[in-house]
């Protein structure tokens, strides 16, 4: 029977301990922290292809790993996204390209930055598409 009862107590004992460990581990996560989440690029010209650098720092307290960038069209492509770990206060940057061939008017993209660390992290960028005319001589 003590036998029995000790079990029982070690096996609390160890569940207690197993479950703080699990919390203080869960504590320790990247954040990325975005300068300017926006960017408008005003008035383009249409087949006018842009740029622009958005610069984030690892704001959380363990290394930062973006697995992807996703886009929401072929228009826009991201350049340059760091594929090693980002350390906890270290800056990188960046860089998406929207190409404005076949676009018109009011343009609104968003772009999500894939990673371990936990929310939904996102960067938009909009631009004006006029239509390019062409000059006769």
């Amino acid at each position: 029977m003590i036998r029995i009862t000790f079990f029982f107590l070690l096996l609390s004992a160890s569940r207690f301990l197993f479950a703080q460990s699990t919390s203080i581990d869960q504590q320790k996560e990247p954040k990325i922290t975005i300068e300017h989440p926006t960017y408008d690029f005003g008035e383009i010209l249409q087949g006018d292809k842009v740029e622009h650098t958005f610069k984030f720092t690892n704001t959380g307290s363990a290394p930062l790993v973006i697995t992807n960038v996703q886009v929401t069209c072929g228009c826009t492509t991201p350049k340059g996204w760091p594929r090693d770990p980002i350390e906890v206060g270290e800056k990188v940057e960046l860089t998406i390209a929207f190409n404005s061939a076949g676009k018109m008017g009011r343009q609104n993209k968003v772009v999500t930055i894939v990673s371990n660390a936990p929310g939904a992290n996102t960067i938009t960028f909009s631009a004006t598409v006029l239509e390019k005319t062409i000059a006769k001589n």
